[in-house]
Formats: structure tokens, sequence, C-alpha cells
């Protein structure tokens, strides 16, 4: 069984190394083969040089895209029989793999979402976003019957089937929402695990609350009635 780890990155040369380094040091615990693939969305500092000392499958789009292009190359890239995805700013904790990987090496769920919400600590986010995803569930549940804390997280493992079953369409931080509603859709089982979250200490979310939340509230709907 191969794990396959996407790492999208764009403008983190200060964090992705130390996320790869972690990372690695993770999975040679869990001891299964694995492959670490960072897709860099055409970043303008020195993500791509920090990248490549670390040991990494490194691919580079043309031009800068968006997150759900990053990640629709990065699962076309992926040879593993198991696909995670973490994000390269240092909001998600590599050392938290083993219980996003559990309920998949258990067989008791085929995609695992890591919710920031599950958590007894206090997520520290604008009073805009956390209302937003909370909006965001809502739809999902009443669209597939599934109950979800944390629709829009990014840090996630699924199976290969998973992915060779559906057509993903996103262009940015909307392929959250799309991949979940087409997972439950088909069928699959899909479960949440909780995990930690920390706000990114250096540069800025490219995440505009009002626009993105907009995009993502449309692609929840497409994807409920699109193939």
């Amino acid at each position: 069984m191969l794990l396959s780890i996407i790492i999208p990155m764009y403008n983190e040369e200060l964090t992705v190394g130390n996320i790869i380094d972690r990372t690695h040091a993770v999975l040679k615990q869990i001891g299964l083969p694995y492959e670490i693939l960072v897709v860099d969305d055409h970043s303008h500092d020195r993500s791509l040089e920090a990248a490549k000392k670390h040991g990494v499958r490194l691919f580079m789009l043309n031009h800068h895209l968006g997150k759900g292009y990053v990640l629709r190359a990065g699962f076309a890239k992926a040879k593993g029989d198991i696909v995670v995805t973490i994000d390269s700013d240092g909001s998600h904790r590599p050392e938290e793999l083993p219980e996003v990987l559990t309920p998949i090496l258990q067989d008791k769920a085929d995609l695992v979402i890591g919710s920031r919400y599950m958590n007894h600590k206090p997520v520290a986010a604008r009073k805009l976003n956390r209302f937003g995803v909370r909006i965001f569930n809502y739809l999902i549940e009443i669209f597939t019957g599934v109950a979800i804390t944390d629709s829009q997280s990014g840090y996630r493992a699924m199976k290969r089937s998973v992915l060779d079953k559906q057509k993903l369409y996103a262009r940015e931080y909307e392929i959250e929402s799309e991949m979940l509603v087409k997972t439950a859709k088909a069928g699959f089982r899909v479960a949440e695990v909780p995990i930690s979250f920390e706000q990114r200490t250096y540069g800025r979310s490219g995440v505009d609350p009002l626009w993105d939340g907009a995009k993502i509230l449309f692609s929840i709907v497409v994807a409920r009635f699109r193939g």
C-alpha cells in the first residue's frame, strides 16, 4: 500500500521545508511506503528552492491558477492507494497524520476529514468564516445526508477509488466542497477526526470570505446536480 501526500504551495518559502521534514518523520514512523508531492501554484518567492532541498516530487503550474487546479494536478500525478492533502502554511500538524489515516487503514471510512471544530481547543477564526462554514455544512447535509462539522478543511485522507469515481472542476478553494458532495453522492463513507489548527505565522491567506464564500456556495449546489 502506497501513501501519496500532496502539499499545495503558493509563496510558502518560510514554512514548506519544515512541513515536509515533519511529514517525512511521521511517515517513517508509520512504516508504509510513501511519496510526497509538492505542487506549486507558480510562487513568486523562493518556495520552489525551499522545497527542492527536502526529498519530494515537485511540480509547478505554468501560471498562478488557484488551489483547485493545484490539487487536481496533484491527484493526477499521485500514485498512491491512499491520497492525503495537507497545507504548506503550517496550519496543519503532520504529527496528526496517523489519526487522519486510521479510519481508512481500519476500513471504516473512504474519505476522512480533519475537523478544526471537533477539537476542544477554540479555533481562532473570523466570525464571518465560521458562520460561512456552518452554512456550507448545513447545505451539504441537506443535499447528501452527511453531517459534517468542517466541510472546508484541507487536511484529508482518501482512498484512490474515491478520486477515480469523480470528475472535479473546481478552480480555487471550492474544491473541498465539490469533492465532499460528490464523494457522499457516490455512496462512499465519510468520517471526521479532530485536528489541531494554528493560524499561519507568516504571510497572509489568499481567501476572500465574501467572494470565495460565494463560489463555495455555488460549487455545493452545482456538485449536487452535476456528475
